[in-house]
């Protein structure tokens, strides 16, 4: 398994059904179907953070930044929607990276892709966006 966290992340997002990557703003941003942002890498965007920043179910950016906020945060431009700012530059549980990146897929992606994702993917959980043991 890589351990930068750029790659890591990329791995996860990538992981998921008609995922592509590409560059927006400045940083790697992941996309479904092209067109539908769901998280953006931010390697000290605007701050001294390396961090990624997400879409969120509903209240799930309350409860994240409520319960931890030396990993969490409300990020710029897109806190207002929402969105999750995720600390990567602190200890971080890449399963639960997995599952916080599989909830933002699944508020962004169409409900076809988030049925494709369930029926792909046998190990349930999180743990299913990690390979190689993790």
């Amino acid at each position: 398994m890589p351990t930068d966290p750029l790659d890591r992340l990329r791995r996860i997002c990538l992981g998921l059904p008609e995922t592509t990557e590409r560059r927006s703003h400045g940083e790697p941003t992941w996309f479904v179907r092209g067109t539908k942002t769901f998280a953006t890498y931010a390697n000290h965007h605007h701050d001294d953070v390396l961090a990624f920043w997400c879409a969120a179910p509903p209240g799930a950016q309350e409860a994240y930044v409520g319960s931890d906020p030396d990993s969490y945060f409300v990020p710029p431009y897109v806190g207002g929607r929402g969105w999750l700012g995720v600390r990567l530059d602190v200890p971080v549980d890449w399963a639960e990276i997995a599952g916080i990146v599989a909830d933002a897929y699944r508020v962004v992606a169409p409900k076809t892709l988030v049925s494709r994702l369930d029926a792909d993917n046998a190990i349930p959980g999180p743990a299913r966006l990690l390979t190689d043991g993790e």
